[in-house]
C-alpha cells in the first residue's frame, strides 16, 4: 500500500507563488512517475503536471505551462509543484498521485494513477 501526503496549500493573492510538496511511503518511490491533479469548485479533477521516475521528463497542462514547474527528490520520496503567478482560476484542491505502472514516463490520464493523497486546498484571491 502506498501513502501520499500533500503539504503547502493556502490562501494567496493573485500573482503570488506557492510550493506544494507530496511525500510518499510504501513502495519504491523512484520507480514510479508522479502527477499533480486539481479539482476546482464544481469541476472535474484535471491533470496539472507530471514527472517521470528519474525526474528527467516533465509535462504540463496548457493552462499552467510557463507558470508551474514540477520536480522530485527521490532521496526524500518527495515530489514538488512550484506554482508561480497564481490566478484565481487556479483555485482548487490539489492532489498528488502515483502511477500504477513502474518504469514509464507517466501519463496525463487520471485512470493511469493508482494512489492518491488527501488533497490540499489552494485558494487564489483576486
Amino acid at each position: 500500500q502506498v501513502q501520499l501526503a500533500e503539504f503547502g496549500g493556502g490562501l494567496v493573492q493573485a500573482g503570488a507563488s506557492l510550493r506544494l510538496s507530496c511525500t510518499a511511503s510504501g513502495r519504491t518511490f523512484s520507480s514510479y512517475a508522479m502527477g499533480w491533479f486539481r479539482q476546482g469548485p464544481g469541476k472535474e479533477r484535471e491533470f496539472v503536471a507530471g514527472i517521470s521516475p528519474s525526474g528527467i521528463r516533465t509535462y504540463f497542462a496548457d493552462s499552467v505551462k510557463g507558470r508551474f514547474s514540477i520536480s522530485r527528490d527521490n532521496a526524500k520520496n518527495t515530489v514538488y509543484l512550484q506554482m508561480n503567478t497564481l490566478k484565481p482560476e487556479d483555485t482548487a484542491v490539489y492532489y498528488c498521485a502515483a502511477d500504477r505502472i513502474p518504469y514509464r514516463v507517466g501519463s496525463d490520464s487520471i485512470t493511469e494513477y493508482e494512489y492518491w493523497g488527501q488533497g490540499t486546498q489552494v485558494t487564489v484571491s483576486s
